[in-house]
């Protein structure tokens, strides 16, 4: 299975547009949806997802009574999930990151872990959607990305699995990449654009993932961009021009390939070239 990690080094790029618009023109393909903490793809393809499931994370839970309040976890845990005060130790579930040190410091064994829902994902078995849904409050959806790529990793059906990640270049995104084929850059010919695009290539070069870059909102202002990509060597797969009808189309929930049999075209035409590149 090729996997296609769609990016954007900011919002508002137009990522989840032609993420859903390749994975909908690509037959036997997946759509996954890491953006956990706004998860729009279903906005667009309309599935009926019909399974779903908890992600469970390990949280520390202390037994008052064998606690010495020595303060160790308290001292070991890096995201400040526990404080000592007055000899007791408070837990801050909300701030862990689950990694378990506070359990492995402890001496008087005070420290179990017990599970924690951080939130869910879901699936269509039909239309081959997988969403992330990062509950209200919690500071990382990591857990929830490796569940949904685990989720569709199972799918040996599959030709392709396209990854819609989260906008920027956070830890989210480098888990959403990590393992992935080939990363699709999606930007547009600003100074924000070209400045989020440096950032992204950079986070592609430095996990050695090929990498190639579509300009949405294109239009005579492309230079800067183009410019760019041929300092890096990146090539420039497909341009989506500055359009109302194509920005009218996103308001109604309606994918440009669905009316545009050209722009349908010329994304199974990138995907054929992805292909060729990574698996000649």
């Amino acid at each position: 299975m090729l996997k296609i990690a769609v990016l954007s080094g900011k919002g508002g790029t137009g990522k989840t547009t032609i993420s859903a618009s390749l994975a909908s023109v690509i037959p036997g393909s997946a759509y996954v949806d890491c953006d956990v903490e706004e998860p729009n793809g279903f906005l667009f393809l309309n599935p009926e997802l019909d399974s779903n499931d908890q992600v469970l994370v390990k949280v520390p839970q202390i037994d008052e009574e064998l606690c010495n309040g020595c303060g160790a976890c308290v001292r070991i845990c890096q995201f400040n999930a526990l404080a000592l005060v007055r000899g007791k130790v408070l837990l801050f579930p909300e701030l862990c990151h689950h990694c378990g040190a506070c359990s492995l410091v402890c001496e008087p064994k005070a420290i179990t872990e017990i599970d924690r829902s951080i939130g869910t994902i879901s699936w269509s078995s039909n239309s081959s959607f997988y969403q992330g849904r990062l509950n209200v409050g919690e500071p990382a959806g990591i857990p929830i990305i490796k569940r949904l790529k685990q989720e569709s990793d199972k799918r040996f059906d599959l030709k392709a699995a396209i990854l819609d990640c989260s906008p920027g270049a956070s830890c989210a995104v480098v888990n959403s990449l990590e393992g992935c084929d080939y990363a699709l850059i999606v930007t547009e010919p600003t100074p924000f654009g070209l400045h989020d695009l440096k950032i992204a290539a950079d986070l592609v070069s430095e996990m050695k993932i090929p990498a190639g870059v579509i300009i949405n909102k294109s239009g005579d202002r492309d230079d800067m961009i183009d410019d760019f990509c041929k300092s890096q060597n990146l090539p420039v797969l497909m341009r989506v021009p500055y359009s109302r009808k194509i920005a009218e189309q996103y308001a109604r929930g309606i994918l440009p390939v669905q009316e545009n049999e050209e722009m349908a075209m010329q994304l199974t035409e990138v995907y054929h070239k992805i292909r060729e590149e990574v698996r000649p």
